[in-house]
């Protein structure tokens, strides 16, 4: 049998093998490989295409050979293989992937195979893969058993038994005459399909290939798809025209370049390669030799020793994988995955693990050298690759003369071996550690927080912030977390009742500023509402033990409410506590009434409710359990309806990440609330714990379509027949502006769809009356009781798109109502307006999936906007000719639609953007820089900040990004 295991000398290697790394804009994953393969006895090669060089590399790396190749980029992988492959002078050479292992003692094996079998051109073995995440990696079979020595004499039989059980080749490895011999052949340009396909069939055809029965290499499962996007099966499979010519050429290109070799007819080798096309396909389709199965895995949290595998079900000692050697190697590859972590799903799970740690380093008023490391035990519990833990307990153990001490110094030592990483400034870089270095500048400094202490001295001290904490799983751990935060807190007006299943630890009255009360689950609602009663703070709020007081949230909300007197409610920012432990801001627009009932579980958490208003309302309801602040605010709501609500742009809390479920608490909430406002409204169920309201109304008013903006005949063709054949709901008219302009052929088809529908009039204007004239004079002839506004290049998606808008528009409070816009791919180009987004009047979420959740799910439920965009919205007419319609002098070339949400706004009315109405629309805005100046100038005021968005995000891009810290104006507060 060819192939006995024997070592090459290290002193040959080095003239016999080359290693090309290849890299592009992945620094973590070279410098993990490149410490994973320093200590080979061969020539390395770096060919890294990313925009900017690695730094250190050469200074880190001396023997290794670092060519920076940017003018290659991403897509110049071709060229750049061909660069490297020139520059090679051993014999033998072999790619290897920046995220993959190549067995040292398998690269051996092969350039010992090929030294020893000269009629060989490549080398290799069998392959596993892995995903590597935060304290576990994973291992996948994905070689299944082949024929592994293809010695035929005939290439064609060769390449044929090869891709029949294909084991990809690339980075086995390779005699260095045949893939120069094979780049020089190969055409600029060729897909990276057909790349692949080539390679192994040039090889093949050359020389002889051979699969040693040994582990080969380790390689990354390929998580979320290539950005090449590449689907070898689907060129080799394809029946459409385009890919039959495209793989009939290839294979063309490939006999031409193998008759020479095989002593044949180009015809006849074209006709053999397409038949290895399709064993080649038929191997992929079927699974008969690559798959992706698991194995075992393997988590590491244990810094004592090694990682702990855990097997699965199916094994396959059919293959190479199961010997001590081997496992050994696995463990030394493991190290440095955890080590040196990288990649995206790795760093997302450490993410979390790093925020929660930082928690648990950070040091406590209180702390004592026992309270400080049995934190950091924790902290090591959760991950013993984090150096700035490993080395403080290492440090804290020593000086306590603990047992563990040598043990800790040991790990720290060994990891000091890969180079260093900090975690602190990884974490910096992700959402998570933004969001967490954004805070501290919300803090007052030293002369602030002395000024702001003289004015609420001045002050009796300010408001009083009734906080009731419920523990009801008798969790001490998650209540000293909350009271840390407080005690550590700028504001020290607050009193503190817990609401605890256990043992209270000491006997406390309301008059002390933490007191316990002891509930149970059938109580605590009632215990609840009791306290607030005898309580005599001047607002409640309700929390749970494990919840962070962000250091200056109270404050500044005591600030602002000083003096308040008309605020009954106030609704204010949060930071959340993923399951995982990474943060994410929910940062609140302005009051948004549509939005709380339709998100209730990220909307109605943490008010601050004044503590008079509490008690009118009624408090918390015990039929509510699940939605006792949702009911709540419904009440209020009730009581006095949105007047009194405000918003503070600042977050309160760092809380835990509400499960996004059905809750049948809240939507029967919903349901009593909305029959107290005169409604039998039908309350379903959406996604992600969303709710959608049915109003049921009775009323069925005539509504008139204005089709405004026709100057394309096809567009506006489309259209009309989208609304002709669509919409269900049958008391409409459909109206049409023309004007002298029009062209002819436009008319003549208007005439005769006139004609042929009873529902469609066109508004003759002798005039050259154009956009908001013309709309104003169309709207004047509407027989409607409600105009929609539709953009006439619009295309209507769903049939209950005017009872929908009715849904909405039919309420009292509403003033008018817009709908989603996406384009014909099925990316969202718009979805309600956001007053100074990119400088001007944007859509946010632009670009995203149609079913995408969005921001706060804001994709998925109704909620009101300051504007929405006339592609597509509703109006009572009553109501618009009340505002004076559009604006035709000053907004004549754009943002007349913003006008008059805006208009309809200072009224009085709400303006409500639904998703369950949708619309085909490029989304555009008007580029028209005077008439946004006189919109900035004529709303000022909603410019400088739009309620349906907030302040601490980003008004660039999509939006609903952490906008650049910026300090809080305490002076200001104190004016």
């Amino acid at each position: 049998m060819k192939g006995n295991e024997r070592m090459t000398p290290s002193v040959q290697m080095h003239e016999l093998l080359t290693l090309v790394l290849i890299t592009h804009n992945r620094p973590a994953f070279l410098r993990r490989a490149l410490q994973y393969y320093a200590t080979l006895p061969c020539r390395i090669m770096v060919l890294d295409s990313s925009t900017d060089a690695a730094e250190g590399i050469e200074e880190q790396f001396p023997q290794v050979d670092y060519l920076h190749l940017p003018q290659y980029a991403y897509w110049g992988i071709q060229s750049k293989l061909i660069h490297g492959v020139n520059l090679v002078s051993t014999p033998y050479m072999l790619f290897a992937a920046d995220d993959d292992f190549i067995l040292p003692s398998a690269i051996n094996d092969s350039v010992a195979f090929l030294q020893d079998h000269q009629d060989y051109g490549i080398c290799h073995g069998y392959c596993l893969m892995y995903s590597s995440h935060g304290n576990k990696v994973r291992y996948l079979r994905r070689d299944k058993k082949v024929q592994e020595d293809y010695d035929s004499e005939q290439g064609l039989t060769r390449i044929h038994d090869y891709v029949s059980q294909y084991l990809p080749p690339f980075y086995a490895v390779t005699r260095t005459s045949l893939l120069r011999d094979w780049y020089e052949t190969l055409p600029a340009g060729v897909a990276f399909e057909w790349q692949e396909v080539g390679h192994v069939y040039y090889l093949l055809a050359r020389a002889k290939a051979r699969v040693l029965p040994i582990p080969y290499v380790v390689r990354e499962i390929n998580i979320g798809g290539s950005e090449h996007n590449t689907e070898i099966y689907t060129k080799l499979a394809g029946v459409d025209a385009a890919t039959v010519a495209e793989r009939d050429a290839f294979a063309g290109f490939l006999s031409g370049v193998a008759a020479p070799l095989f002593g044949v007819s180009a015809q006849e080798v074209k006709d053999a390669t397409l038949e290895s096309f399709e064993a080649f396909a038929e191997c992929l389709r079927t699974r008969k030799s690559l798959t992706a199965e698991l194995i075992f895995d393997s988590t590491w949290t244990d810094f004592k020793g090694q990682p702990t595998r855990l097997f699965g079900p199916h094994q396959y000692v059919e293959m190479p994988f199961y010997n001590q050697a081997f496992f050994d190697q696995l463990t030394a590859q493991e190290f440095l995955l955890h080590a040196m972590p990288a990649g995206y799903v790795q760093l997302a799970e450490l993410e979390g693990i790093w925020v929660r740690q930082e928690a648990l380093l950070a040091t406590h008023a209180n702390d004592v050298p026992e309270t400080v490391i049995n934190r950091l035990w924790a902290a090591m519990d959760l991950n013993a690759f984090n150096r700035r833990v490993v080395k403080r307990l290492a440090q804290l153990l020593t000086e306590q003369d603990a047992e563990e001490a040598p043990l800790m110094n040991a790990w720290a030592e060994r990891l000091a071996a890969a180079p260093d990483y900090d975690s602190l400034r990884r974490l910096e870089a992700m959402p998570s550690g933004k969001l967490l270095n954004w805070l501290p500048a919300r803090n007052p400094d030293a002369a602030e927080a002395s000024a702001i202490g003289r004015y609420l001295a001045e002050k009796d001290g300010g408001p009083v912030f009734g906080l009731l904490l419920l523990d009801l799983e008798s969790d001490m751990d998650k209540l000293q977390v909350t009271l840390d935060s407080l005690v550590e807190g700028h504001n020290k007006a607050f009193r503190v009742v817990v609401f605890t299943t256990a043992e209270p630890p000491t006997s406390t009255t309301f008059s002390n500023t933490l007191h316990f009360v002891k509930v149970s689950a059938s109580n605590y609602v009632d215990k609840l509402n009791q306290a607030v009663r005898q309580m005599t703070s001047d607002w409640v709020m309700l929390a749970e033990v494990g919840d962070q007081f962000t250091a200056s949230g109270l404050l500044r909300a005591g600030l602002e409410l000083l003096g308040a007197d008309g605020i009954r409610a106030v609704c204010a920012d949060e930071i959340l506590r993923q399951p995982n432990g990474a943060l994410i801001h929910q940062f609140r627009p302005g009051v948004n009434l549509d939005l709380l009932q339709g998100s209730p579980t990220g909307m109605a958490r943490h008010w601050l409710i004044r503590r008079e208003v509490f008690i009118e309302a009624g408090g918390y309801s015990a039929d509510f359990k699940n939605a006792l602040e949702f009911d709540l605010l419904l009440k209020v709501i009730e009581q006095g309806g949105l007047g009194g609500l405000a918003h503070l742009d600042e977050p309160l809390l760092i809380s835990d990440a509400p499960q996004l479920a059905d809750n049948p608490h809240e939507r029967t909430a919903l349901v009593r609330h909305l029959g107290a406002r005169g409604y039998k409204a039908l309350v379903t169920f959406g996604e992600a714990g969303t709710l959608q309201i049915d109003y049921q109304h009775s009323a069925r008013p005539q509504v008139s379509i204005i089709l405004h903006g026709a100057d394309d005949l096809d567009a506006l063709q489309r259209s009309v027949t989208s609304i002709l054949q669509r919409t269900r709901y049958s008391a409409y008219e459909v109206l049409v502006p023309v004007h002298q302009g029009t062209s002819a052929a436009m008319l003549d088809w208007l005439a005769s769809r006139e004609k042929a529908s009873n529902r469609l009039r066109v508004i003759r204007d002798d005039g050259d009356r154009t956009g908001p004239a013309q709309l104003n004079a169309a709207a004047r002839q509407a027989q409607g009781e409600y105009l929609v506004l539709l953009a006439a290049n619009a295309e209507i998606v769903n049939p209950n798109w005017l009872g929908t808008l009715l849904n909405g528009g039919l309420r009292p409070e509403v003033g008018i109502v817009g709908a989603k816009s996406i384009d014909s791919t099925g990316k969202l180009t718009q979805a309600g307006l956001i007053l100074g987004m990119n400088g001007g009047v944007g859509s946010p979420f632009v670009g995203e999936e149609k079913n995408a959740h969005g921001y706060l799910q804001r994709l998925l439920v109704e909620q009101n906007y300051s504007a929405v965009s006339a592609t597509c919205l509703m109006v009572r007419k009553e109501l618009f000719d009340a505002v004076g319609g559009l604006d035709e002098a000053q907004f004549a070339q754009g943002f007349a639609d913003v006008d008059l949400c805006l208009k309809v706004g200072q009224a009085g009315y709400l303006t409500v953007w639904t998703p369950h109405v949708q619309i085909v629309h490029p989304g555009t805005v008007p580029d028209a820089p005077g008439a946004l100046a006189a919109l900035k100038d004529k709303w000022a005021a909603s410019f400088a900040h739009d309620l349906a968005y907030n302040r601490n995000l980003s008004l660039t891009g999509k939006g609903f990004t952490l906008a650049a810290p910026t300090p809080v104006n305490w002076a200001q507060l104190l004016a």
